[in-house]
């Protein structure tokens, strides 16, 4: 043990010291070993606690004083004996560790009683008429005609817009497409762009997007706009806080009404964003954001794959609050949430899991930040701060 200490003690001068036998050391010395004196004990202390001052003037006489003093010989019995404490208190030192380590595995290994199911392709086709289609239930190939176009769904999920003849379609009349909490979409327009409709959303069109001067989409919600290119008809989407103008270009929206802002995030080409009340005005450049308010408009670079991770079959925050992450949870999974401590709103996120997971993988992952604590009960979420 002697040999042990003595070694240490050089190491720690020469701060050559690793993890382990820093911690060694300095249990050694919390416990004031007899083989340690109390100024060395001190000493040690002392550094550990960033006390450069006192380590600076002290330790390096009474160290080398130590260290130079020959190591007493001692009987074998009493080296036998101090070993065996020694060995005692290190196998309560392990056991104590790996109960600790246990209780905190069991922490995290929260079992959920009940879980909810992710969300799936899920909307509803509003026809000019009036018809509603779901679009979930309907079989595979057509589901409905209308001025000049069939109008399919596709194995993958789609749905399209196919011109049934080689006439131009004159029609105005509007088409929606909304998609409940826990469901999405993807619908190829009649002019040829492909928009990626998440939870809670939906799109108004007309018929004749494809001829018609501007090609007017109207959206309630968040989604991601691929847009056929067409320099002579401008393709513009309408929501109640701004309207945002292209050419072809690729790009989201996150316009729902529980949000503070509405967030339109370009990935390539170029849009205008055009506040509805203060007529501001900004032309956005490949990873930009504009966010509109009832105040006025910003923008600010951001991380792109952020803003369409939901399309690509995500959840991603970067440093997001637990009330707007919820949001986005409550919406995916058709779920209420309820804060039994309102504190825990102001939790902050950073990570990545896979919409595709039931509810409880989403809720453990954001449990491991150890400030959040969550319990399912039936279609409600309750939230808890630690």
């Amino acid at each position: 043990m002697e040999e042990r200490i003595h070694y240490l003690l050089q190491q720690f001068t020469a701060k050559t010291l690793s993890e382990a036998e820093r911690e060694e050391l300095l249990i050694l010395a919390e416990n004031s070993t007899s083989l340690l004196s109390d100024e060395i004990v001190k000493m040690i202390i002392a550094e550990e606690e960033h006390a450069p001052n006192v380590v600076e003037e002290k330790w390096n006489p009474v160290l080398n004083k130590i260290l130079a003093v020959d190591k007493p010989s001692r009987s074998p019995k009493r080296i036998l004996m101090k070993r065996l404490k020694w060995a005692a208190a290190a196998v309560v030192f392990i056991v104590f560790s790996f109960t600790a380590y246990l209780s905190l595995q069991k922490k995290k290994e929260h079992v959920f009683v009940s879980d909810v199911a992710p969300g799936k392709n899920k909307a509803i086709l509003t026809l000019a008429d009036g018809k509603k289609i779901s679009l979930s239930d309907a079989m595979n190939g057509d589901v409905a005609k209308e001025a000049g176009f069939s109008i399919t769904k596709t194995a993958d999920g789609q749905l399209v817009y196919n011109m049934a003849g080689s006439e131009n379609v004159n029609d105005a009349s509007l088409n929606t497409i909304s998609t409940p909490n826990g469901g999405e979409w993807q619908i190829q327009l009649p002019d040829g762009s492909t928009v990626w409709l998440n939870a809670a959303s939906s799109i108004q069109y007309s018929l004749n997007i494809g001829t018609a001067k501007q090609r007017l989409v109207k959206l309630d919600g968040e989604a991601y706009f691929e847009v056929a290119k067409n320099v002579a008809h401008p393709f513009i989407v309408e929501t109640d806080k701004q309207s945002v103008e292209v050419l072809g270009t690729h790009f989201n929206i996150n316009s729902y009404k529980d949000e503070r802002v509405t967030k339109t995030t370009l990935l390539e080409g170029s849009v205008r964003v055009s506040h509805n009340t203060t007529n501001e005005s900004e032309v956005l450049k490949p990873g930009e954001q504009s966010l509109v308010s009832v105040s006025g408009m910003d923008v600010k670079e951001v991380n792109v794959d952020e803003a369409i991770a939901w399309k690509n079959g995500y959840f991603m925050f970067d440093n997001e609050r637990q009330e707007s992450i919820l949001r986005k949870v409550a919406r995916w999974y058709n779920v209420e949430i309820e804060y039994a401590d309102a504190d825990a709103k102001n939790v902050m996120y950073y990570g990545t899991v896979s919409r595709f997971e039931k509810i409880s993988k989403v809720l453990t992952k954001l449990e491991q930040t150890g400030e959040v604590r969550f319990d399912i009960k039936g279609n409600k979420v309750i939230v808890y701060k630690e």
